[in-house]
């Protein structure tokens, strides 16, 4: 293990940065894991407008979800959600991006 890589283990550890989540892949089975969330406001230009859209994004080490797919679940306390579109791995690919989208009546 690099030392990047075990800066990254605490920061992902740590539960002021981090949230629990379960992972349910498309076979059913669920994996708990930690991610640091993040919900940004996006800002799209479509012309002369502006528009304003909340985005939801967790970052999850890849050591911990080796394979994740557009579709599965993420549980994250009461909210669930899909993973939309394809996982994004950082440079150094050791921690993946996941976009997603809130379960409809969840």
């Amino acid at each position: 293990m690099t030392a990047f890589a075990a800066a990254l283990a605490q920061l992902f550890a740590d539960p002021n940065l981090s949230v629990e989540f379960w992972h349910r892949d498309v076979a059913g089975q669920f994996v708990p894991a930690r991610g640091i969330l993040r919900r940004p406001d996006e800002l799209t230009e479509f012309g002369a407008a502006r528009l304003i859209s909340e985005i939801t994004r967790i970052d999850v080490p890849v050591s911990v979800l080796p394979a994740p797919r557009p579709g599965e679940e993420i549980v994250i306390g009461e909210e669930t959600f899909l993973i939309q579109g394809e996982p994004r791995r950082d440079r150094e690919r050791l921690v993946w991006t996941l976009e997603l989208v809130p379960v409809s009546g969840a």
